[in-house]
């Protein structure tokens, strides 16, 4: 089994403790706030490291979940000690950063995934083989939603890079094509430090075109994506992990009387088996270091949606279609 650590052990590294304890040898973990990470090392009967220096030494990957702004000097850190790592999204934050990184973990030899956890999500595996095989006809347009209370846990991020960033590696994964450019309308409402509200328009590549809305202003969440395909309109629903398939005819009908237009609607639900995202993701990235073949979310996936991301950051700012660089 491989011998695993976390570094940064808040909400989303205590979930990677949990899981790695279960598909790996979870050898400790590291957080700056060191009660928290006796705490976290406790639960799970680990040792809790006093420096990420230390632990690299005891390890042979990690998943890195710290805050956005140290991601990138922990990552090369882990690099630097041949070890393979996850980093957790939003990956570096800048594209710049990430496209060091991902040279640096190539040079290297070494797994580099991104913690994307969405593109694990099974409604999503089995949305994107289905559009492959032609099941739904051709996609047309793509529109998600994806909004929810603040969350108290973000502090150097925006919610683009956040929220918005899952839905445009779900985009680029679903579709196989990337973004060329992005217009986004904005702001912040609760006099933020960062964008609280946006919603991106994108043009991919193939011709299609896509609306992401995301937003911490809406007290319950919702992540849901809705497709509209030749062949049906198709509704995700990540939370649920459902996926349905509708379609619509009429029939004839008096014209003098629009109120009551005969519709015959079909609705599908497919079958989705439920597994917890996160777990498969892991076990992805747990796959890739031990074969050396890439991970399904790597650090080129993770630069390529960075890019959209400060292209959308980019629009906002000066309202203003923006091209996206390849």
């Amino acid at each position: 089994m491989v011998k695993v650590g976390v570094i940064g052990v808040g909400s989303m590294g205590q979930n990677h403790a949990r899981i790695h304890s279960e598909l790996a040898e979870l050898v400790g973990v590291y957080d700056v706030d060191r009660a928290l990470s006796k705490k976290v090392a406790g639960r799970f009967g680990v040792r809790s490291f006093d420096s990420i220096d230390e632990l690299l030494t005891q390890v042979e990957a990690v998943s890195v979940c710290t805050i956005t702004t140290t991601h990138f000097d922990v990552a090369v850190k882990a690099i630097k000690a041949g070890k393979h790592l996850l980093v957790e999204k939003p990956f570096t934050g800048t594209s710049e950063k990430a496209s060091e990184l991902c040279r640096m973990a190539e040079k290297e030899g070494v797994t580099l995934s991104a913690g994307f956890v969405e593109r694990y999500n099974p409604v999503v595996g089995v949305a994107k083989e289905a559009l492959r095989e032609g099941r739904f006809g051709k996609l047309i347009t793509f529109a998600s939603r994806r909004v929810s209370s603040f969350p108290s846990r973000i502090r150097d991020v925006g919610v683009i890079m956040d929220l918005g960033i899952h839905d445009v590696d779900v985009l680029r994964y679903i579709t196989g094509t990337e973004a060329r450019s992005v217009f986004a309308l904005g702001g912040l409402f609760n006099n933020a430090s960062f964008e609280d509200h946006a919603n991106l328009l994108l043009e991919m590549g193939g011709g299609v075109v896509a609306f992401v809305e995301v937003n911490w202003l809406t007290p319950m969440k919702v992540r849901k994506v809705s497709l509209t395909c030749s062949g049906g309109y198709v509704q995700l629903d990540y939370i649920d992990q459902s996926l349905e398939v509708s379609s619509s005819t009429t029939k004839d009908f008096d014209t003098a009387d629009a109120f009551r237009i005969p519709l015959e609607t079909d609705v599908r639900r497919i079958s989705v088996k439920k597994e917890e995202p996160l777990k498969l993701e892991l076990a992805d990235f747990l796959k890739a270091s031990t074969s050396g073949k890439a991970p399904m979310a790597s650090g080129r996936d993770a630069l390529a949606d960075l890019k959209v991301c400060e292209a959308a950051l980019s629009s906002l700012r000066s309202g203003k279609k923006v091209e996206i660089p390849n």
